[in-house]
């Protein structure tokens, strides 16, 4: 199976979205230079998004790291946002598959859900990662669904980037988070 079978049919298993028409949503693909179980030890900590996530600059957890748990992020200056609170979904560190929904906040990103999921992959030769992240979100009155797409577009580009240079500079120096190696 070629990788771009792979990634249609990953996104058609994982990344299932109710789309209304209000609403806009879209799936990307990043590939990374470092081990499947290296990745997902950075996106599973919904407790610490800011380990990868360049907007992100503090979290703070309500409950604990089970399905359900809500987290309270603050988003550094720039962008059209100050806070963001977030629900677990869903967690599955059999299949690496992460879910949120935002279920509040100072944004206009309204009944806002996603889905993360890390498969190993061969790159070059080595253990490298395919991520996919799909969102679904409802389109602001005054913005067009391409608009509203490609805004959150933009920012999960940037996550997802992120989260490739971090896991790529762990992988050189050959760290893991821990917390995943007791689980």
């Amino acid at each position: 199976m070629n990788g771009g079978d792979a990634e249609a049919q990953y996104i058609r298993r994982h990344h299932r979205h109710d789309i209304r028409d209000d609403q806009c949503s879209s799936a990307l693909v990043k590939h990374v230079k470092a081990p499947a179980n290296l990745v997902w030890s950075l996106v599973r900590r919904f407790d610490q998004p800011q380990k990868y996530k360049p907007f992100v600059s503090r979290c703070t957890m309500k409950g604990d790291l089970g399905i359900g748990s809500v987290r309270e992020v603050n988003v550094k200056s720039g962008l059209p946002a100050t806070t963001s609170t977030e629900r677990l979904e869903l967690l599955d560190d059999e299949e690496h598959i992460l879910g949120i929904k935002i279920v509040g906040g100072d944004h206009r990103l309204r009944n806002y859900s996603s889905i993360i999921t890390v498969h190993p992959e061969v790159i070059e030769g080595r253990a490298g990662t395919m991520v996919i992240e799909s969102f679904v979100v409802d389109v602001p009155e005054g913005n067009t669904k391409d608009e509203t797409c490609y805004f959150v577009e933009a920012l999960i580009r940037c996550n997802l980037k992120s989260l490739a240079d971090v896991s790529e500079r762990m992988a050189v120096l050959d760290q893991t988070d821990p917390y995943f190696l007791a689980i």
